[in-house]
């Protein structure tokens, strides 16, 4: 059973979701991706852990005061602390797939004590390259386009420079309203905050929870495959390697929860 509540947080609602009703709370969040890509990830893993599931600040059903505020990592690790007070739970494991991995570093850094462990699937920490400076022109140039020409051809920009070939990377070839307004969010007012966010590998380290970076099997030559292994180096880790892509949680939900199981009792 799945049960959807709203939180107030700084500068607007949150929304998310509850499913199964294991001991350990697993936090399972993107950014930008909505609650609802990753239902069928949370369903599979509902029967040993409580899931929660989020729409991030200003996407879908997480309403924002301004809607022209930037969504940073910063804020977006504040409201999963928030998230977890409203769960009554002082500390939780987490999974964060690209953006969302990024949230979940910001949120060790921040919260350390609230995280038992960090599953960073493909966070895109583009600063952590060799090539940083080129990468964040990239981004630029995406965000440029968007305001150019749209938001269809600022996807395509955005999947060339990141090297994402796969079906799952994108909105489908007519996205649904809300879906659209998520995407312009992400191009005018996410990107840049998350593509240039640097984690404080100190404070990471120094956190007393487990971080365990994550990549997929068929994303090599990808931009966020590459900022994984820049970020497990900086670690002294290895990564997990999980099935599918960028967006394997959604191709593959089963095997991937399967996976993620095992990561996470490690």
């Amino acid at each position: 059973m799945t049960t959807t509540h709203t939180l107030d947080i700084a500068g607007g609602r949150l929304h998310y979701e509850v499913r199964g009703s294991g001991a350990t709370p697993l936090l399972v969040m993107g950014s930008p991706m909505a609650a609802a890509f990753f239902a069928p990830l949370a369903e599979a893993l509902a029967e040993h852990y409580t899931v929660v599931t989020h729409d991030p600040r200003g996407i879908s059903g997480s309403v924002l005061d301004d809607p022209a505020q930037d969504s940073t990592p910063e804020l977006r690790a504040d409201d999963v602390a928030a998230l977890m007070d409203a769960l009554g739970a002082d500390s939780a494991d987490v999974f964060g797939s690209s953006g969302g991995a990024v949230t979940g570093l910001a949120l060790v850094a921040r919260h350390p004590q609230r995280v038992r462990t960090l599953v960073a699937h493909e966070a895109p920490l583009l600063e952590l390259l060799p090539d940083a400076a080129e990468q964040r022109a990239a981004v630029d140039d995406i965000v440029e386009t968007f305001h150019r020409e749209g938001m269809d051809a600022a996807f395509a920009t955005f999947m060339a420079q990141a090297g994402f070939t796969g079906a799952t990377q994108g909105p489908p070839v007519e996205p649904s309203e809300q879906m659209a307004a998520d995407s312009r969010r992400f191009f005018a007012h996410e990107i840049r905050g998350t593509t240039r966010y640097v984690p404080d590998i100190a404070a990471l380290k120094a956190a007393p929870g487990r971080i365990v970076v994550g990549v997929g099997a068929e994303s090599g030559g990808t931009s966020p495959y590459r900022t994984s292994e820049a970020l497990a180096g900086l670690l002294g880790t290895t990564p997990a390697v999980f099935p599918g892509d960028h967006g394997g949680f959604i191709g593959h939900p089963e095997e991937f929860a399967e996976v993620l199981r095992k990561v996470l009792s490690g």
